[in-house]
Formats: C-alpha cells, sequence, structure tokens
C-alpha cells in the first residue's frame, strides 16, 4: 500500500496523493537518482492481485513509453516492487482544458483552435504508433504553466494491428463517438469525434448532448443531431463551425479519416476563419439520423450495466465518466421507460425476434455438435477427451520462477514456448545466479512466443560505480566497461554541458552495483538546439505569424498596430525577438502588425512662458526675444524676432511627434571707462552679445 513519505524503486519519495482513475491513483514524487519531481502512477490496490489487470497496466504502460511527443505527457520509467505496480511520468504543472474551460466560460475561437491543434498533433502521434486514445476529453488534456498543451492518460489505450479493432470500452459517455456507444467499432476516427465534441466545449463552455443518466446521454450521441456551435456563439466563424460538424458526424466514414486533415483544415480555419473551405462528404442513409432499436437500447443497458459512484473532475454531474471494462462497472441505474419506449417500432422489433430465433437454432446447433464430439455420438477417431481452442494452444500460465536457479528457469520455460531475456541485480537474499523475480506474475496468462525477462542475483557483492558525469562520452564508456558493466547511451540537449560531455548516469557515482549491470549514460547534444529557434515572422499576415509561433512551440504575447513605410497593411513588421534566435519553449513573442504607410499628423497649441533663470541668468525681462519652433528632421515652422510673453502659438499639420524652441535674446555689456598713455580719459561703449538656448517640446496627435 502506497503512504506518503515511503520511497519505491529506491529513487522515488512519494509526496502526495494528485489523482485518482478507474484502474490507478496519481501521486506526485521526488526522483533522488536525477533530482526532479514526477508523476507516478500506481495501480490501485483491488486490482494489483489480479493478473488481468496488472497485463493491462503493463501493456498501458508499454503503448505510452513508446510515445515520445511535445503535445504528450511522456513516460520515464515502469515498475514493480513488493506488489506495487507503477508508471513514472512527466509530471507536468498547470490547470486541466476542463478547468481552463470553467474558469473563462468559454474560449475564443483562435484560442480554441490553437488548442486543438496541439491537441490533434499530439493525438496523430499517437495514431502514427497505432495507439488510439479512446478518452479524449478536457479532463485528459493539460495546459500547462508555459502554455504547452499535453494530452495525458492512456488508461484505456490499446496497440492497433492492421486489423479494425472492437472495443467495449467507453470514455467519459460526454465525448464518446455513437459507435463507443454502441459497444461495437472503435479506431482512430473515433479518437477524432471525441476531438470534436472538446472544440465544441471549447468553443460554447457546455458539452452538445446532456441528460439525467448515461444511457441517456448514450442515445442522444446515436440518435440526435448534432448541433451547431453557432446556434449558442453566433460570431464562430464559418469554417470553425464546420470543423466541428465534420469532426462529429454520427457515421466514422463521414468524418475526418485521419488526424492530418484534422490539422490541415484548424491551421486554414486560423488564416481564413470566413472561408468556406471544409469538405463536407454528401449526406447517405448510413451516416443520418436514425432511432435507435430496442435491440440497441437493450444492448446500451447491457454494456453500461452498473454505475460507479465516482467523482469526477468537474464540479458538474453530468461529467460522470462511463467506462465499459473491468476496473469500472456502472451501479444499478433507473432508466425512463417512456422515453425510451417513444422510439418503439414495430418492424424492428419483428426483424429482432427473427434474428433471435435463428441464433438460438444456431446455438443449439453448436451445442449439440460439442457434446456429440466430447461423448463420441458421431463416431469421431478423436481419442482426445476434450477439446482445445486454438486460443488455449497459443497462450500459457506462467509459473513461479523465483528461487530457481538460472538454468532450471530457462529450461522450464523454454519448455513452454516462451522465450527468456536476462537482467542482473545484486541481491542479499538471494544467492548467486538464482532468479530473484520476472515481469511476468505466477498465473497470468501470456502467448506462447513472449519474451519474459528474468532478474538474476549477482550475490551481495558488487562494484562501486565510478564518476564519470562530466567526462566525454568515449571515456566515460571505456571506463565502466573495463570495470564490468554494461553501457547505455541516451542524447540530450543541455545549456551548460558542452556537447559529447556527459550530463548525467544512472546509477548515480559511489552506489553498488553487480557486474554486467547496465549503466545509462545521458550525453549532451548541446545548448544550441535546446532552445526553439525562432521563426522569422516579419512580412507575413498576423494569423499565419500566430500559427508559426504555435508551431514552434511559443506563445503570442501582446499585439499592436503600428504604421510602416515598409511593409504593407496587415503584415508584421516587428517581431520582440530576432529570427533564427533561440529561446525558451513557450516564450511570449510581441509582435506589431503595420496599419500600412499613413501619415500622422501633430498640432501645437500652447502659450509659450518667458525665459526662466535656470534658461538665461543674464536675461533682462521686457527685452526682445526671438523665437524658432522646428519639428525633428522638419523644417521650421514659425520664426519671429520679437516675441512678447507669454507668446500664443497654434500650428497644425506637423508631421513630427516632438520638436524643439530655440530662444535668441541678446545682452548689453555696460560701457567702460580708461586712461589711455596721455592722460586722456576714454569712454567705451558697451557691446551687444546675441545668446540663445532650446526647450523640447511634445505636439498633440491630431
Amino acid at each position: 500500500m502506497i503512504k506518503i513519505g515511503m520511497i519505491i524503486g529506491d529513487r522515488y519519495e512519494i509526496l502526495e496523493k494528485i489523482g485518482t482513475g478507474g484502474m490507478s491513483d496519481v501521486y506526485k514524487a521526488k526522483c533522488h537518482k536525477l533530482n526532479r519531481y514526477v508523476a507516478v502512477k500506481v495501480l490501485k490496490q483491488e486490482f494489483s492481485e489480479n493478473a488481468n489487470f496488472v497485463s493491462k497496466f503493463r501493456v498501458e504502460a508499454q503503448a505510452a513509453a513508446g510515445l515520445m511527443h511535445p503535445n504528450i505527457v511522456n513516460v520515464y520509467d515502469v515498475g514493480e516492487e513488493n506488489g506495487i505496480h507503477y508508471i513514472v511520468m512527466e509530471l507536468v504543472e498547470g490547470i486541466t482544458l476542463k478547468k481552463y474551460i470553467e474558469k473563462k466560460a468559454r474560449l475564443s475561437y483562435k484560442e480554441a483552435v490553437s488548442i486543438a491543434i496541439q491537441v490533434s498533433m499530439g493525438i496523430e502521434a499517437a495514431h502514427n504508433n497505432h495507439i488510439i486514445h479512446r478518452d479524449i476529453k478536457p479532463q485528459n488534456i493539460i495546459i500547462s504553466k508555459e502554455g504547452k498543451v499535453k494530452v495525458t492518460d492512456f488508461g484505456i489505450a490499446k496497440a492497433a494491428t492492421s486489423n479494425t479493432i472492437t472495443s467495449n470500452v467507453m470514455g467519459s459517455v460526454h465525448y464518446t463517438s455513437p459507435e463507443q456507444a454502441r459497444g461495437g467499432f472503435s479506431d482512430e476516427r473515433s479518437d477524432i469525434y471525441s476531438l470534436g465534441v472538446t472544440l465544441f466545449e471549447m468553443l460554447t463552455g457546455h458539452v452538445p448532448f446532456n441528460g439525467e443518466t448515461t444511457v441517456a446521454i448514450a442515445i442522444k450521441h446515436i440518435q440526435e443531431e448534432m448541433p451547431s456551435p453557432k446556434e449558442f456563439v453566433p460570431e464562430i466563424p464559418v469554417s470553425v463551425e464546420q470543423i466541428v460538424m465534420k469532426c462529429c458526424q454520427k457515421s466514422p466514414d463521414r468524418r475526418y479519416q485521419s488526424m492530418p486533415e484534422v490539422v490541415e483544415d484548424l491551421k486554414k480555419a486560423l488564416l481564413t476563419p470566413e472561408e468556406d473551405f471544409v469538405v463536407m462528404p454528401e449526406p447517405e442513409e448510413e451516416g443520418a439520423t436514425r432511432s435507435v432499436s430496442e435491440e440497441e437500447i437493450g444492448e446500451i443497458k447491457r454494456q453500461t450495466g452498473r454505475q460507479t459512484a465516482r467523482p469526477v473532475e468537474s464540479k458538474e454531474p453530468k461529467e460522470e465518466p462511463m467506462r465499459l471494462n473491468d476496473t469500472a462497472q456502472f451501479a444499478s441505474e433507473e432508466y425512463d421507460e417512456e422515453e425510451l419506449d417513444a422510439d418503439y417500432n414495430p418492424k424492428v422489433e419483428r426483424i429482432t425476434t427473427i434474428m433471435t430465433i435463428v441464433a438460438g437454432l444456431l446455438i443449439c446447433g453448436v451445442i449439440i455438435f460439442f457434446v456429440g464430439k466430447l461423448t463420441g455420438m458421431f463416431g469421431s477417431g478423436d481419442n482426445t477427451p476434450g477439446i482445445e481452442s486454438s486460443e488455449n494452444e497459443e497462450t500459457v500460465e506462467m509459473i513461479t520462477v523465483s528461487g530457481m536457479t538460472l538454468g532450471e528457469a530457462q529450461s522450464k520455460l523454454k519448455a513452454m514456448g516462451l522465450l527468456v531475456e536476462i537482467q542482473y541485480a545484486e541481491s542479499e537474499k538471494y544467492e548467486k545466479n538464482v532468479v530473484i523475480s520476472a515481469n511476468y506474475g505466477n498465473g497470468e496468462m501470456i502467448q506462447k512466443g513472449t519474451t519474459v525477462i528474468l532478474t538474476v542475483s549477482t550475490g551481495s557483492e558488487g562494484i562501486e560505480v565510478p564518476q564519470v558525469q562530466g567526462s566525454s562520452f568515449e571515456d566515460a564508456e571505456k571506463l565502466l566497461r573495463e570495470m564490468g558493466f554494461n553501457v547505455k547511451k541516451t542524447e540530450g540537449y543541455s545549456s551548460t554541458v558542452e556537447k559529447g560531455l556527459v550530463i548525467s548516469q544512472d546509477p548515480v557515482a559511489g552506489e553498488t552495483m553487480p557486474k554486467a549491470s547496465t549503466i545509462v549514460l545521458k550525453v549532451s547534444k548541446g545548448q544550441e538546439e535546446n532552445k526553439v529557434r525562432m521563426p522569422n515572422l516579419l512580412g507575413l499576415p498576423e494569423d499565419e505569424a500566430v500559427i508559426k509561433l504555435i508551431e514552434a512551440g511559443l506563445e503570442v504575447g501582446t499585439t499592436t498596430e503600428v504604421s510602416s513605410d515598409e511593409y504593407e497593411e496587415g503584415l508584421v513588421c516587428y517581431q520582440s525577438y530576432t529570427a533564427d534566435q533561440y529561446v525558451e519553449p513557450g516564450t511570449k513573442i510581441d509582435i506589431r502588425v503595420s496599419m500600412g504607410s499613413t501619415f500622422v499628423y501633430y498640432n501645437f497649441n500652447a502659450s509659450i512662458p518667458a525665459p526662466t533663470e535656470e534658461e538665461a541668468p543674464d536675461y533682462v525681462p521686457g527685452t526682445k526675444v526671438g523665437l524658432t519652433i522646428t519639428p525633428e528632421g522638419g523644417k521650421d515652422l514659425l520664426t519671429t524676432d520679437d516675441a512678447s510673453f507669454p507668446y500664443s502659438v497654434n500650428i497644425h499639420g506637423i508631421t513630427a511627434p516632438r520638436g524643439t524652441i530655440t530662444f535668441y535674446y541678446y545682452v548689453t555689456t555696460p560701457s567702460e571707462t580708461i586712461t589711455n598713455e596721455a592722460g586722456e580719459v576714454i569712454t567705451i561703449p558697451g557691446t551687444t552679445i546675441q545668446r540663445s538656448f532650446t526647450r523640447q517640446v511634445e505636439f498633440t496627435r491630431e
């Protein structure tokens, strides 16, 4: 049982519980080896003893671990300790999209489309890895503090094969596709439907279908026409409305067929929101809205079964999730039979009755056939007392290998048709070459040909891991291999560690590890690519510049309009970071958009006061003063030689926002009396000197 403060995997300290789901609880933890905070998803105790659930949990981890994308929550590690099965994931500090919508009531179409683009890119990455999410909803989308959008919770995702997938797994009923509501066919296009509902909620602030029961809501997804978001918010652009409607078509064949198609139209919607470019499929009978038959209603009731009282993230009761798997059955629920009877169709009932009779006859025939085979009624020469299905022939029940010698375990597993992979670990409990554990539990049914990973003891003696952090990878690898370790190389960007040097090592220096253990070295790729390259936005239309910033992982800061002689109206003429400069992901970029080459005029309506003592200590009030008013970079607006103060001016049509006033005044030096060599007294008259000073002035925009 998980407790706050305990350490699992010898490195993850559990700090606090931050969430819960159908199969697992999520905790915030600190990784003491790498000194970082992570999220740890732990399988609930009531399921940890069930081999089927453990297998599902492991499949979830393996599927999610294969996904590496900026718009998906990354998985770092997976493990098991004392019956505790856990997955270590990236800890994303932020807010769910559901809470963000509740906080803002509804989002602008630009913000909603920008978020939808990032969500679509994450889902596209999953689909490219043959993984369908099947539970896309605002509660499973996180907006980080840096503004990055990430899809999380691949809890019911399932690796797809080349064949079609039939699944009875249903996510929250408000976002589920019609085919999921019927409990039938489910593929990538089901995620597209759920994305459309999520976009609808971002634009309007509420889901398109609601009801008192989960069955009522599921029936609406199958039966009722999808409402247009413009009915609730008329200012939504036509292209955005059509994208929502195409995503949410009842028939999967009439929706977008892939995520790249969705991303392409979402980007167009940012550039030309009012353009009618979305190609809507022609109406067809299969895709038309229809009534739900009694048979389908019964199937939906059967699928839903019982409903848990588990609270969900939304504050509203309507956001109760609906899952049709073993982990979250539904408690019994009273249904409005009158509501369901409203869609009664006698013709459908007759067809259903006939099909039921035929199915019953077929089942009886199959039973008679198998009874005959078992009892020898048909004279079969087969002496086998029973018949095993091909499925039983392809799967085997896992045995307990803990405590066996390596050779004994290998022999038994290979005899069962299983492959064996070996990893070593130090152990005081088990002697050298004795199996400590396996990655499959006792009694678990697994397919033949599956690789079973055995953890084998090297005894209590180990080798101390040396310090190689900061060394070149070549030197570190050579040293570790000489000491008997295996080396695994990973790469990452660093702003502090030079390219080619080791950023970190796992296990860290000083730990004692058995010989042949694998030491993971993270090697620096340098700092240049660690940041986001700033795109060149100059000369682009505003909407296209916004898309470029979003695709680069940056955010739009403030947008202002300014006059520009260099760029035409509507084009970006300034960006707060230079193109090709490297900046941190999520940096806010301010842009200025040109209003075109328009002239702005100013006026100067003022009463100019006389020179002050500070400006002109030798100025004599009342004496003649000349004035010249000059704008920046322009010609004189006014020149006068005789100004009396205060001097009023009223000048219009000035083309600069500021200028100067130059004051000219005259100072007469006093006369001087001197006696020359002849003894004569001579008076030298005073002289007049011109002096000047300037004042800075601001003009008023007209």
